[in-house]
């Protein structure tokens, strides 16, 4: 499922679309605020990454429906979770 703005749907699905977000926001942010990349936040990107793989695992295994909201919110706050882990390897 993907969002739709003035009836043309994205072509990436919502969760994708926080994931996007999540990145740019970010790495705006961290041009403006440089981040010391410690063990400490290594271990906080990974539990940021968690919310999207319960949705997304949870709804794969049809155990419940998601919806777009909370697939853009777990995608956003995966997205910055996986930029952390990218950034400090």
């Amino acid at each position: 499922m993907s969002f739709f703005y003035k009836n043309h749907q994205f072509p990436v699905c919502a969760r994708c679309t926080g994931f996007y977000t999540g990145l740019a926001v970010f790495l705006i942010y961290n041009l403006f605020y440089p981040i010391n990349y410690t063990i400490n936040l290594l271990i906080i990107s990974i539990i940021l990454m968690i919310p999207a793989a319960i949705d997304g695992l949870t709804q794969l295994m049809e155990l419940r429906q998601s919806n777009n909201n909370l697939r853009f919110l777990t995608g956003l706050v995966g997205g910055i979770g996986l930029i952390i882990f990218m950034k400090i390897y």
